[in-house]
């Protein structure tokens, strides 16, 4: 322990830092407790508190720099405070759930308590300069989810120092000085997503500074189920890096020791920043004074002597008493601060719930004014007057509340032709569209920038244009970024050297260089976080998932936090990572993936892209590096050796979103497909032609989104029958196929005879040739599935075939 009569003006440690550390924490331990209240009395849903880890965050926040960024979890409200981004008023009001991000401008409202982001994008939806920000990734809630974005965070910091060509962004870094302190609870270092991104942070050798906050337990499980020998930092002992390999250095330190956690964080934070050294900070002997949360006490499963340990070793009571034996402040000083930080907690409680009550009761007093009006000009009101009183009667109301009552109103009122009729029509109709942008806005972007407003450019053919392999035309694409655009990097498995199993980039690491175009292991979630991360930093990252299959391992990453990054920031943070990939066709169990289905129910937030070759695949991948949305391309897995003609404008030509191709007309029916299933359906168009039956054949092209301007429904109005293909199990995208045209764009008005859809078998593909066809849908089952429909519209003419 560090006592020093005299403090250097210099030091971290100095008389006035040691005594707003101490108010800070005792203000961050009060608005725990009054959370806790406030969620037990009704006030909050959910509860989830940093009590007990105030020292160690207060010590990490003096080692953090402008520019730096933090890939937390839901305890780091002592950290955020100590920053600058968090008011604890700003505190209670997402507590309560109070939507605007005048009011939680960390996520509008959107995400519950202990959830902190700080603003990148300014209204415009444009890149802030975040050298000048102490930057937080928004957190979220599922264990270690936080975890493999911090890689890709802090491997930017490693490209903005080595790459020369990175230099000018200096609103995104400062030559690479910037590092990312990372904190997670310890049970949850159990998790895979922990593992994976320490050992590639070994690798990589990125400036992460990862803390692990330690009070024992993961909810009620004691260390000794979570972690061998009892300790993280002893488990990882084989990553520890020596004079002649390289790894990750480690700490350990006691969560009450105020002076050793502020040496050690100098000191960490130093490495990683100076030599960009990943660095473990084992943060051991913390409490946790109200339990895990507010859903249940852990007086259930902690014993007496337990209880009386954490009793004794709260790091605020240590903080105290160091400060006391050390002469920085009298009783009656810590009393005084101990004292306003009680009032501080309870003003600011005070001043959120208030405003959080206000606008609601307002909205109140406005609708039972109004149904009471419409009450009078109706010969019965008494039924409008009773929902009036309800709604007046209703205890703390929500907006939900309000917009209930005014619904059952008109639904009293029925086809009353009343000015209050039309009035409480009009309200409805504005707080709904009110409430669709406090809650459902910025799930994509809503910006200049978005991919949907990219200008389209057609491919231009000269001709005598080349013939080539699908490989050689993404690789004549990815050629033309890389050369345009220093920002674009690649990575994955078997991506660099040999240019990805396919070919696509063959030959661009020897032409860019190794940091831009980079092999990775075998770890597909961290090359996703990898990614996401670099995204958020300005960087435009194209990460390969070799095999659609593989995408599951990485799909928790996508979607708790990839997908979702810009709707829970509600527009603050963005991270437009494109995401490359290759299924469909091939044979076998795991390597012919069309799991579509898997993706549309995840993935909403991000677009997804199914090019059937490479000239669209090239088309999309110039659109989405212009945008600024998240996106994943599952090219063609068949496609790479089947040839195509090479645009003459291959660098320039972009294919817009959510517009489908009609491949052949036709008059009879409409085949809705996409991806390899094109070349399969216009086989068994051709096969149909010749019983008579003229198929239209349509290539949605993008799942997400899918056929903005209702392309489908047109061809649909001349056919009067439509069939959905593809290769999903059955319910799979097909499924979502027929429910986007049926429902959303009426096109059942049009049609003579059932929607049907075509997929593949429940079970996942055979292997072999023969696994494919009786797998698949294959084009005699097309065939016959046409038919069939032909069959039952007009069985003179297409007479039962066997």
């Amino acid at each position: 322990m560090l006592i020093n009569d005299i403090l250097p003006e210099n030091s971290v440690l100095s008389q006035e830092k040691i005594l707003e550390d101490y108010r800070l924490v005792c203000e961050s331990r009060q608005v725990s407790l009054l959370g806790r209240k406030d969620v037990m009395g009704g006030r909050g849903k959910f509860g989830i508190f940093g009590d007990g880890k105030e020292v160690a965050q207060a010590a990490m926040a003096r080692a953090f720099h402008l520019g730096d960024f933090r890939s937390g979890y839901y305890r780091d409200q002592t950290v955020e405070a100590a920053l600058g981004n968090l008011t604890w008023q700003q505190f209670f009001a997402q507590l309560y759930a109070h939507v605007g991000i005048d009011n939680d401008p960390h996520t509008g409202g959107r995400s519950m308590n202990g959830h902190y982001a700080t603003r990148w994008l300014d209204e415009a939806g444009q890149w802030r300069d975040q050298t000048k920000l102490y930057n937080a990734v928004c957190d979220i809630s599922p264990t270690a989810g936080q975890i493999p974005r911090s890689l890709g965070l802090a491997y930017a910091s490693k490209l903005y120092r080595h790459n020369d060509a990175l230099h000018q962004y200096t609103t995104f870094s400062d030559r690479g000085r910037e590092i990312v302190f990372a904190t997670i609870g310890d049970a949850s270092t159990s998790q895979g997503m922990f593992w994976e991104t320490m050992n590639a942070a070994g690798v990589l050798q990125v400036p992460l500074l990862m803390s692990v906050w330690d009070d024992g337990y993961g909810i009620s499980v004691p260390i000794k189920y979570q972690t061998t020998k009892s300790s993280i930092s002893k488990a990882l002992a084989g990553l520890q890096r020596t004079k002649n390999e390289a790894g990750i250095e480690i700490f350990t330190v006691a969560g009450w020791d105020y002076p050793a956690l502020i040496d050690t964080y100098q000191r960490a934070a130093a490495l990683c920043r100076d030599e960009q050294v990943p660095v473990l900070v084992h943060v051991q002997e913390l409490t946790q004074p109200q339990g895990h949360s507010t859903s249940g006490s852990h007086e259930r499963y902690k014993n007496k002597e337990r209880l009386q340990w954490e009793a004794a070793h709260d790091c605020n009571l240590k903080f105290r008493d160091w400060i006391l034996e050390n002469g920085y402040a009298t009783e009656e000083e810590v009393n005084a601060i101990e004292q306003e930080a009680k009032e501080t907690a309870r003003e600011s409680r005070n001043k959120a719930w208030k405003a959080f009550r206000q606008e609601i009761e307002e909205e109140q007093q406005q609708v039972a004014e109004l149904i009471e009006k419409a009450a009078r000009e109706v010969p019965n009101g008494t039924p409008l007057r009773n929902l009036a009183t309800e709604l007046r009667k209703t205890y703390q109301p929500l907006r939900r509340d309000n917009v209930s009552i005014v619904r059952k109103a008109l639904r009293e009122l029925g086809t009353a032709t009343t000015a209050g009729r039309q009035e409480l029509q009009d309200w409805l109709g504005q707080e709904l569209e009110k409430n669709a942008q406090r809650y459902g806005s910025h799930l994509y972007s809503e910006s200049e920038e978005s991919p949907l407003k990219v200008e389209a450019v057609p491919p231009v053919y000269e001709q005598d244009a080349p013939v080539l392999d699908g490989r050689d035309i993404i690789r004549a694409c990815f050629d033309a970024l890389f050369a345009r655009d220093a920002r674009v990097v690649a990575f994955g498995e078997d991506v660099g050297y040999i240019g990805d199993v396919n070919q696509g980039l063959a030959g661009l690491q020897e032409k860019y260089g190794a940091s831009r175009i980079t092999d990775t292991g075998i770890r597909e979630t961290t090359i996703i976080g990898q990614g996401i991360g670099l995204a958020m930093r300005g960087l435009r990252p194209i990460v390969e998932i070799q095999y659609f299959d593989y995408i599951f391992y990485a799909l928790a990453t996508l979607t708790d936090d990839l997908a979702t990054l810009r709707y829970r920031t509600a527009g603050g943070q963005k991270a437009p990572l494109i995401v490359r990939t290759r299924g469909h066709r091939l044979e076998g169990i795991w390597h012919s993936g069309s799991q579509l289905g898997a993706m549309l129910g995840s993935l909403r937030g991000m677009h997804i892209l199914v090019p059937r070759n490479f000239t669209q695949a090239a088309g999309f991948y110039n659109t989405l590096i212009q945008g600024d949305d998240p996106a994943l391309v599952i090219e063609p897995l068949n496609g790479y050796r089947l040839k195509e003609r090479l645009p003459a404008n291959i660098a320039e030509m972009c294919l817009p979103l959510g517009e489908p191709e009609v491949l052949r007309p036709g008059t009879d029916l409409t085949i809705v497909t996409y991806g390899s299933m094109c070349r399969i359906v216009m086989e068994a168009a051709a096969q149909l032609e010749q019983m008579g039956i003229e198929v239209e054949v349509i290539d949605v092209q993008t799942l997400l989104p899918f056929d903005s301007n209702h392309r489908i429904v047109e061809s649909i109005k001349k056919t009067n029958r439509v069939l959905f293909a593809d290769e999903d199990v059955p319910g799979g995208a097909s499924a979502y196929m027929m429910q986007q045209v049926i429902e959303g764009q009426n096109a059942y008005r049009w049609l003579d005879s059932a929607p049907q859809t075509l997929a593949a078998k429940e079970h996942r593909p055979a292997y072999g040739s023969d696994g494919d066809y009786f797998s698949k849908p294959n084009i005699e089952d097309i065939f016959e599935a046409a038919y069939a429909i032909m069959h039952e519209a007009d069985p003179r003419r297409f007479p039962f075939l066997y």
